[in-house]
Protein backbone atom coordinates (compact mmCIF):
# COMPACT_ATOMS: atom_id res chain seq x y z
CA UNK A 1 0.00 0.00 0.00
CA UNK A 2 1.52 3.34 -1.09
CA UNK A 3 2.34 5.84 1.62
CA UNK A 4 0.63 9.21 1.78
CA UNK A 5 3.11 11.82 0.47
CA UNK A 6 2.91 15.63 0.62
CA UNK A 7 5.31 18.37 -0.50
CA UNK A 8 5.84 21.62 1.40
CA UNK A 9 7.82 24.81 1.13
CA UNK A 10 8.96 25.97 4.55
CA UNK A 11 11.53 28.15 6.32
CA UNK A 12 14.23 27.02 8.75
CA UNK A 13 13.59 28.71 12.09
CA UNK A 14 16.41 27.35 14.29
CA UNK A 15 18.92 24.53 14.69
CA UNK A 16 18.42 21.47 16.84
CA UNK A 17 21.00 19.98 19.22
CA UNK A 18 22.44 17.86 16.41
CA UNK A 19 22.97 20.86 14.12
CA UNK A 20 20.03 20.20 11.78
CA UNK A 21 17.52 22.83 10.73
CA UNK A 22 14.09 22.91 12.38
CA UNK A 23 10.90 24.01 10.67
CA UNK A 24 7.16 23.87 11.32
CA UNK A 25 4.46 23.17 8.74
CA UNK A 26 0.78 23.85 9.42
CA UNK A 27 -1.26 21.28 7.50
CA UNK A 28 -4.79 22.02 6.35
CA UNK A 29 -6.65 18.78 6.99
CA UNK A 30 -10.13 20.20 6.36
CA UNK A 31 -10.84 20.41 10.07
CA UNK A 32 -11.37 23.61 12.09
CA UNK A 33 -7.75 23.84 13.26
CA UNK A 34 -4.70 23.06 11.10
CA UNK A 35 -2.32 20.33 12.28
CA UNK A 36 1.26 21.11 13.28
CA UNK A 37 4.04 19.06 11.68
CA UNK A 38 7.53 19.55 13.10
CA UNK A 39 10.40 18.88 10.71
CA UNK A 40 14.11 18.31 11.28
CA UNK A 41 15.99 18.95 8.05
CA UNK A 42 19.75 18.10 8.04
CA UNK A 43 22.25 20.27 6.14
CA UNK A 44 20.10 23.39 6.23
CA UNK A 45 20.72 26.77 7.87
CA UNK A 46 18.54 29.24 9.78
CA UNK A 47 16.63 31.52 7.43
CA UNK A 48 16.76 29.24 4.40
CA UNK A 49 13.59 28.45 2.47
CA UNK A 50 13.47 24.80 1.47
CA UNK A 51 11.25 22.36 -0.38
CA UNK A 52 10.64 19.02 1.33
CA UNK A 53 8.67 15.86 0.64
CA UNK A 54 7.16 14.10 3.67
CA UNK A 55 5.83 10.56 3.75
CA UNK A 56 2.90 10.02 6.12
CA UNK A 57 2.63 13.73 7.05
CA UNK A 58 -0.19 13.04 9.49
CA UNK A 59 2.42 12.31 12.17
CA UNK A 60 3.60 15.08 14.49
CA UNK A 61 7.34 15.00 13.71
CA UNK A 62 9.64 13.82 10.95
CA UNK A 63 13.27 13.92 9.80
CA UNK A 64 13.45 14.69 6.07
CA UNK A 65 16.07 15.74 3.55
CA UNK A 66 15.60 18.97 1.61
CA UNK A 67 14.59 18.37 -2.01
CA UNK A 68 15.71 21.87 -2.94
CA UNK A 69 17.16 24.95 -1.22
CA UNK A 70 14.94 27.67 -2.67
CA UNK A 71 16.54 30.56 -0.76
CA UNK A 72 20.10 29.97 0.45
CA UNK A 73 21.83 31.34 3.53
CA UNK A 74 24.58 33.79 2.48
CA UNK A 75 27.16 31.67 4.35
CA UNK A 76 26.27 28.40 2.63
CA UNK A 77 29.30 26.80 0.95
CA UNK A 78 29.92 23.70 -1.17
CA UNK A 79 30.94 20.76 1.10
CA UNK A 80 34.39 19.53 0.01
CA UNK A 81 34.00 15.94 1.23
CA UNK A 82 32.45 13.44 -1.24
CA UNK A 83 30.86 11.53 1.67
CA UNK A 84 29.24 14.49 3.41
CA UNK A 85 25.68 13.77 2.25
CA UNK A 86 25.58 10.45 4.12
CA UNK A 87 28.48 10.21 6.60
CA UNK A 88 27.73 11.15 10.20
CA UNK A 89 31.23 12.39 11.01
CA UNK A 90 30.54 16.05 10.16
CA UNK A 91 27.28 18.01 10.07
CA UNK A 92 28.30 21.56 9.08
CA UNK A 93 30.53 21.28 6.03
CA UNK A 94 27.86 23.25 4.14
CA UNK A 95 28.42 26.25 6.45
CA UNK A 96 31.33 28.69 6.16
CA UNK A 97 33.82 28.36 8.98
CA UNK A 98 33.26 31.96 10.10
CA UNK A 99 29.55 31.18 10.36
CA UNK A 100 30.25 28.06 12.45
CA UNK A 101 32.39 30.05 14.89
CA UNK A 102 29.72 32.72 15.23
CA UNK A 103 27.10 30.06 16.01
CA UNK A 104 29.32 28.38 18.61
CA UNK A 105 30.06 31.71 20.29
CA UNK A 106 26.37 32.58 20.41
CA UNK A 107 25.49 29.17 21.83
CA UNK A 108 27.87 29.67 24.76
CA UNK A 109 26.45 33.14 25.39
CA UNK A 110 22.91 31.77 25.28
CA UNK A 111 23.41 28.96 27.79
CA UNK A 112 25.22 31.08 30.37
CA UNK A 113 22.62 33.85 30.01
CA UNK A 114 19.91 31.26 30.76
CA UNK A 115 21.62 30.65 34.11
CA UNK A 116 21.74 34.38 34.90
CA UNK A 117 25.35 35.14 33.92
CA UNK A 118 26.47 38.11 31.84
CA UNK A 119 26.89 36.94 28.19
CA UNK A 120 29.30 39.83 27.52
CA UNK A 121 31.88 37.84 29.52
CA UNK A 122 32.06 35.40 26.60
CA UNK A 123 34.79 36.18 24.05
CA UNK A 124 34.53 35.16 20.41
CA UNK A 125 35.38 31.51 19.81
CA UNK A 126 38.98 30.84 18.84
CA UNK A 127 39.01 28.93 15.57
CA UNK A 128 41.71 27.19 13.58
CA UNK A 129 43.88 28.60 10.84
CA UNK A 130 43.43 25.30 9.00
CA UNK A 131 40.13 23.63 9.84
CA UNK A 132 40.82 20.34 8.01
CA UNK A 133 42.92 17.28 8.95
CA UNK A 134 42.90 18.35 12.60
CA UNK A 135 42.17 15.04 14.35
CA UNK A 136 44.99 12.89 15.74
CA UNK A 137 42.68 9.94 16.46
CA UNK A 138 39.88 8.23 14.54
CA UNK A 139 37.83 5.12 15.20
CA UNK A 140 36.50 3.60 11.98
CA UNK A 141 33.99 0.74 11.82
CA UNK A 142 34.25 -2.26 9.50
CA UNK A 143 31.25 -2.97 7.28
CA UNK A 144 30.30 -6.57 6.46
CA UNK A 145 32.40 -6.63 3.28
CA UNK A 146 35.56 -5.48 5.07
CA UNK A 147 35.34 -1.81 4.08
CA UNK A 148 36.02 0.86 6.69
CA UNK A 149 33.97 3.93 7.40
CA UNK A 150 31.81 5.92 9.79
CA UNK A 151 28.15 5.49 10.68
CA UNK A 152 25.45 6.96 8.48
CA UNK A 153 23.81 10.15 9.72
CA UNK A 154 21.09 9.12 12.16
CA UNK A 155 21.62 5.39 11.57
CA UNK A 156 24.06 3.66 13.91
CA UNK A 157 23.52 0.29 12.21
CA UNK A 158 24.78 1.35 8.78
CA UNK A 159 28.42 2.06 7.94
CA UNK A 160 29.31 4.41 5.09
CA UNK A 161 32.51 3.11 3.44
CA UNK A 162 35.01 5.95 3.08
CA UNK A 163 37.65 6.68 0.49
CA UNK A 164 38.89 9.72 2.37
CA UNK A 165 38.27 11.67 5.58
CA UNK A 166 39.02 15.37 5.57
CA UNK A 167 39.12 15.78 9.35
CA UNK A 168 41.76 13.08 9.91
CA UNK A 169 45.49 13.38 9.31
CA UNK A 170 46.61 12.39 5.79
CA UNK A 171 48.97 9.62 6.99
CA UNK A 172 46.16 8.20 9.10
CA UNK A 173 43.83 8.02 6.09
CA UNK A 174 46.53 6.40 3.90
CA UNK A 175 47.22 3.70 6.50
CA UNK A 176 43.48 3.10 6.90
CA UNK A 177 43.05 2.55 3.17
CA UNK A 178 45.94 0.07 3.21
CA UNK A 179 44.15 -1.91 5.92
CA UNK A 180 41.05 -1.98 3.68
CA UNK A 181 43.15 -3.40 0.79
CA UNK A 182 44.44 -6.06 3.16
CA UNK A 183 40.95 -7.10 4.32
CA UNK A 184 39.66 -7.34 0.74
CA UNK A 185 42.64 -9.36 -0.53
CA UNK A 186 42.28 -11.87 2.31
CA UNK A 187 38.44 -11.87 2.09
CA UNK A 188 38.03 -11.01 5.76
CA UNK A 189 34.51 -10.26 6.91
CA UNK A 190 33.34 -7.37 9.04
CA UNK A 191 31.28 -7.86 12.19
CA UNK A 192 27.50 -7.94 11.87
CA UNK A 193 25.88 -6.15 14.85
CA UNK A 194 22.56 -7.93 14.30
CA UNK A 195 23.78 -11.54 14.04
CA UNK A 196 26.98 -11.00 16.09
CA UNK A 197 28.95 -12.85 13.44
CA UNK A 198 32.10 -11.81 11.60
CA UNK A 199 35.69 -11.05 12.45
CA UNK A 200 36.63 -7.37 12.16
CA UNK A 201 34.92 -4.70 14.29
CA UNK A 202 36.89 -1.44 14.41
CA UNK A 203 40.14 0.16 13.38
CA UNK A 204 41.57 2.74 15.75
CA UNK A 205 44.27 4.96 14.29
CA UNK A 206 46.04 7.70 16.23
CA UNK A 207 49.11 9.75 15.38
CA UNK A 208 51.10 12.37 17.23
CA UNK A 209 51.39 15.58 15.23
CA UNK A 210 54.59 16.32 17.17
CA UNK A 211 56.56 13.05 17.21
CA UNK A 212 54.92 11.59 14.09
CA UNK A 213 54.46 8.23 15.82
CA UNK A 214 51.34 6.31 14.78
CA UNK A 215 49.28 3.54 16.36
CA UNK A 216 47.03 1.14 14.46
CA UNK A 217 44.69 -1.06 16.49
CA UNK A 218 42.42 -3.68 14.91
CA UNK A 219 39.53 -4.84 17.10
CA UNK A 220 38.45 -8.38 16.19
CA UNK A 221 36.40 -11.24 17.57
CA UNK A 222 39.18 -13.83 17.26
CA UNK A 223 42.86 -14.11 18.15
CA UNK A 224 45.43 -13.37 15.44
CA UNK A 225 46.81 -16.92 15.51
CA UNK A 226 45.61 -20.18 13.96
CA UNK A 227 43.76 -19.74 10.65
CA UNK A 228 44.55 -16.01 10.64
CA UNK A 229 48.31 -16.38 10.96
CA UNK A 230 49.10 -15.94 7.27
CA UNK A 231 46.83 -12.90 6.89
CA UNK A 232 48.20 -11.26 10.04
CA UNK A 233 51.80 -11.84 8.96
CA UNK A 234 50.98 -10.12 5.68
CA UNK A 235 49.44 -7.18 7.57
CA UNK A 236 52.57 -6.79 9.70
CA UNK A 237 54.79 -6.91 6.61
CA UNK A 238 52.71 -4.31 4.76
CA UNK A 239 52.44 -1.84 7.62
CA UNK A 240 56.03 -2.04 8.85
CA UNK A 241 57.36 -1.70 5.29
CA UNK A 242 55.07 1.08 4.05
CA UNK A 243 54.57 3.02 7.28
CA UNK A 244 57.72 3.13 9.41
CA UNK A 245 56.01 5.82 11.54
CA UNK A 246 53.71 3.07 12.92
CA UNK A 247 55.38 2.38 16.25
CA UNK A 248 52.47 0.37 17.64
CA UNK A 249 50.50 -2.22 15.65
CA UNK A 250 47.92 -3.94 17.83
CA UNK A 251 45.39 -6.75 17.50
CA UNK A 252 42.71 -6.36 20.18
CA UNK A 253 40.29 -9.18 20.89
CA UNK A 254 36.76 -8.01 21.64
CA UNK A 255 33.99 -10.60 21.81
CA UNK A 256 31.58 -8.50 23.86
CA UNK A 257 28.25 -7.64 22.21
CA UNK A 258 28.57 -4.01 23.26
CA UNK A 259 29.74 -1.86 20.35
CA UNK A 260 32.79 -0.32 22.06
CA UNK A 261 36.49 -0.22 21.30
CA UNK A 262 37.51 -2.38 24.26
CA UNK A 263 39.96 -5.24 24.55
CA UNK A 264 39.81 -8.55 26.41
CA UNK A 265 43.24 -9.59 25.17
CA UNK A 266 45.77 -7.28 23.48
CA UNK A 267 48.41 -8.61 21.07
CA UNK A 268 51.34 -6.41 20.03
CA UNK A 269 51.94 -7.37 16.38
CA UNK A 270 54.79 -4.89 15.89
CA UNK A 271 56.49 -2.19 17.96
CA UNK A 272 55.27 -1.42 21.46
CA UNK A 273 51.84 -1.08 23.08
CA UNK A 274 51.95 2.73 23.25
CA UNK A 275 53.17 5.74 21.28
CA UNK A 276 54.76 8.97 22.43
CA UNK A 277 53.07 12.34 22.01
CA UNK A 278 54.17 15.78 23.15
CA UNK A 279 52.46 19.00 24.16
CA UNK A 280 54.12 22.23 25.31
CA UNK A 281 57.42 20.38 25.60
CA UNK A 282 56.03 17.60 27.85
CA UNK A 283 56.08 14.00 26.65
CA UNK A 284 53.11 11.65 27.15
CA UNK A 285 52.68 7.93 26.62
CA UNK A 286 49.41 7.05 24.87
CA UNK A 287 47.92 3.55 24.96
CA UNK A 288 44.97 2.50 22.79
CA UNK A 289 42.47 3.43 25.51
CA UNK A 290 44.21 6.60 26.77
CA UNK A 291 42.04 9.70 26.65
CA UNK A 292 44.02 12.53 25.11
CA UNK A 293 42.65 15.56 23.30
CA UNK A 294 42.02 14.64 19.66
CA UNK A 295 42.86 18.10 18.31
CA UNK A 296 46.43 18.74 19.51
CA UNK A 297 46.71 22.28 18.11
CA UNK A 298 43.64 23.53 19.95
CA UNK A 299 44.31 21.36 23.00
CA UNK A 300 47.55 23.27 23.46
CA UNK A 301 45.52 26.48 23.22
CA UNK A 302 43.27 25.21 26.05
CA UNK A 303 46.28 24.63 28.29
CA UNK A 304 47.78 28.03 27.43
CA UNK A 305 44.46 29.77 28.19
CA UNK A 306 44.11 27.94 31.50
CA UNK A 307 47.61 29.04 32.52
CA UNK A 308 46.90 32.61 31.43
CA UNK A 309 43.66 32.79 33.42
CA UNK A 310 45.00 31.07 36.54
CA UNK A 311 48.27 33.02 36.78
CA UNK A 312 49.79 30.27 38.95
CA UNK A 313 52.72 30.98 41.29
CA UNK A 314 55.14 28.86 43.30
CA UNK A 315 53.17 29.76 46.43
CA UNK A 316 50.07 27.97 45.09
CA UNK A 317 48.72 24.59 46.08
CA UNK A 318 46.61 23.21 43.25
CA UNK A 319 44.05 20.46 42.66
CA UNK A 320 43.56 19.14 39.11
CA UNK A 321 40.15 17.46 39.15
CA UNK A 322 39.36 14.91 36.41
CA UNK A 323 43.08 15.07 35.62
CA UNK A 324 43.22 12.14 33.18
CA UNK A 325 46.80 11.34 32.17
CA UNK A 326 48.04 14.75 33.31
CA UNK A 327 47.41 16.90 30.23
CA UNK A 328 46.98 20.00 32.40
CA UNK A 329 48.79 18.67 35.47
CA UNK A 330 52.30 18.67 34.06
CA UNK A 331 52.35 22.22 32.62
CA UNK A 332 50.75 23.56 35.82
CA UNK A 333 53.06 21.59 38.11
CA UNK A 334 55.98 23.53 36.68
CA UNK A 335 54.35 26.79 37.82
CA UNK A 336 52.92 25.90 41.25
CA UNK A 337 54.39 24.73 44.54
CA UNK A 338 52.54 21.40 44.60
CA UNK A 339 49.73 19.74 42.65
CA UNK A 340 47.29 16.92 43.42
CA UNK A 341 45.51 15.20 40.54
CA UNK A 342 42.26 13.27 40.97
CA UNK A 343 40.81 10.87 38.39
CA UNK A 344 38.45 7.89 38.78
CA UNK A 345 40.09 5.80 36.01
CA UNK A 346 43.00 3.94 37.62
CA UNK A 347 44.78 3.34 34.32
CA UNK A 348 44.79 7.08 33.66
CA UNK A 349 46.27 7.78 37.11
CA UNK A 350 49.03 5.23 36.49
CA UNK A 351 49.70 6.96 33.17
CA UNK A 352 49.76 10.37 34.90
CA UNK A 353 52.32 9.10 37.41
CA UNK A 354 54.46 7.65 34.64
CA UNK A 355 54.17 10.82 32.55
CA UNK A 356 55.26 12.90 35.54
CA UNK A 357 58.26 10.62 36.06
CA UNK A 358 59.17 10.69 32.35
CA UNK A 359 59.21 14.50 32.48
CA UNK A 360 61.08 14.77 35.82
CA UNK A 361 58.05 16.39 37.49
CA UNK A 362 58.38 15.67 41.21
CA UNK A 363 55.84 17.96 42.94
CA UNK A 364 52.69 15.99 42.00
CA UNK A 365 50.44 13.59 43.87
CA UNK A 366 47.88 11.55 41.91
CA UNK A 367 44.86 9.81 43.41
CA UNK A 368 42.54 7.27 41.74
CA UNK A 369 39.13 8.11 43.17
CA UNK A 370 35.82 9.66 42.15
CA UNK A 371 35.80 13.45 42.21
CA UNK A 372 33.77 14.12 45.38
CA UNK A 373 35.50 11.56 47.61
CA UNK A 374 38.83 12.38 46.04
CA UNK A 375 38.50 16.04 47.02
CA UNK A 376 37.80 15.07 50.63
CA UNK A 377 40.84 12.81 50.80
CA UNK A 378 43.14 15.33 49.14
CA UNK A 379 41.98 18.13 51.45
CA UNK A 380 42.88 16.00 54.47
CA UNK A 381 46.35 15.02 53.26
CA UNK A 382 47.23 17.92 50.98
CA UNK A 383 45.53 20.93 52.51
CA UNK A 384 43.32 23.72 51.15
CA UNK A 385 44.22 24.63 47.55
CA UNK A 386 44.64 28.20 46.30
CA UNK A 387 43.82 27.04 42.78
CA UNK A 388 41.52 24.36 41.44
CA UNK A 389 41.19 23.26 37.80
CA UNK A 390 38.52 20.88 36.59
CA UNK A 391 38.02 19.29 33.18
CA UNK A 392 34.97 17.02 33.58
CA UNK A 393 33.32 14.78 30.97
CA UNK A 394 30.41 16.00 28.82
CA UNK A 395 27.97 15.19 31.61
CA UNK A 396 29.65 17.85 33.76
CA UNK A 397 30.88 17.65 37.34
CA UNK A 398 27.42 17.70 38.91
CA UNK A 399 25.94 19.68 41.79
CA UNK A 400 27.46 17.61 44.62
CA UNK A 401 30.99 17.98 43.28
CA UNK A 402 30.58 21.68 42.56
CA UNK A 403 29.24 22.36 46.05
CA UNK A 404 32.17 20.41 47.51
CA UNK A 405 34.50 22.63 45.50
CA UNK A 406 32.67 25.70 46.77
CA UNK A 407 33.06 24.61 50.40
CA UNK A 408 36.80 24.06 49.87
CA UNK A 409 37.07 27.79 49.03
CA UNK A 410 39.99 27.90 46.55
CA UNK A 411 40.80 31.48 45.50
CA UNK A 412 40.51 30.68 41.78
CA UNK A 413 38.67 28.03 39.83
CA UNK A 414 39.52 27.33 36.19
CA UNK A 415 36.85 25.26 34.45
CA UNK A 416 37.68 23.55 31.14
CA UNK A 417 34.50 22.29 29.51
CA UNK A 418 33.54 20.26 26.43
CA UNK A 419 29.83 20.94 27.02
CA UNK A 420 28.69 24.56 27.57
CA UNK A 421 25.25 23.41 28.75
CA UNK A 422 26.55 21.41 31.73
CA UNK A 423 29.23 24.04 32.37
CA UNK A 424 26.54 26.71 32.86
CA UNK A 425 24.53 24.63 35.35
CA UNK A 426 27.69 23.57 37.19
CA UNK A 427 29.07 27.07 37.81
CA UNK A 428 25.65 28.23 39.03
CA UNK A 429 26.29 26.01 42.06
CA UNK A 430 29.33 28.14 42.99
CA UNK A 431 27.50 31.47 43.33
CA UNK A 432 26.23 30.86 46.90
CA UNK A 433 29.86 30.31 47.95
CA UNK A 434 30.90 33.80 46.84
CA UNK A 435 32.31 33.05 43.37
CA UNK A 436 31.90 35.32 40.38
CA UNK A 437 32.38 34.43 36.74
CA UNK A 438 35.23 36.53 35.34
CA UNK A 439 35.76 35.39 31.76
CA UNK A 440 34.80 32.69 29.29
CA UNK A 441 36.82 31.81 26.19
CA UNK A 442 35.27 29.30 23.75
CA UNK A 443 37.72 27.27 21.66
CA UNK A 444 36.76 25.28 18.57
CA UNK A 445 38.36 21.83 18.74
CA UNK A 446 35.98 20.19 16.27
CA UNK A 447 35.36 22.27 13.11
CA UNK A 448 32.36 21.21 11.01
CA UNK A 449 30.64 19.66 14.05
CA UNK A 450 28.32 21.17 16.66
CA UNK A 451 30.83 20.81 19.51
CA UNK A 452 32.64 23.70 21.19
CA UNK A 453 34.91 23.71 24.24
CA UNK A 454 35.73 26.55 26.58
CA UNK A 455 37.99 27.73 29.37
CA UNK A 456 36.51 29.91 32.12
CA UNK A 457 37.71 31.62 35.29
CA UNK A 458 35.78 32.05 38.51
CA UNK A 459 37.22 33.95 41.46
CA UNK A 460 36.12 34.14 45.08
CA UNK A 461 35.07 37.63 46.04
Amino acid sequence: MAANVETYITKIEELDKKGSGKAIVWRDTGEVNPKKLKLNIPQTLVGETVKVTVENPERKWAIVAADEIIEEHPERVEPPCPHFDRCGGCVWQHWSYTGQLEEKTNHVKKVIAQEGFDPSLVAHAIGMNEEWHYRNKMEFTFSKDGSLGLHEQGNFRKVIPLETCLIAGNDMVDATMEVVKWTKEHCLQGYDKDTHEGLLRHLMVRQSFTTGEMMLGIFATESPSGPLTTAVEDLVSRITTMYPQVKSLLWLENRDWADRTQSENTHVLAGRDFIYDEMLGYRYRLWFDTFFQTNPIQAQKLVELALEMAQPTKDDKMIDLFCGVGTFSLPFADKVGSLAGIEIVEASIESAKRNAKDNDVTNTYFLAKDARRGIDEVLETFGIPNLLLLDPPRSGAGGKVMRRIGRAQPDKIVYVSCNPDTFATDIKELEPFGYKLKQVQPVDLFPHTIHVELVALMSRE
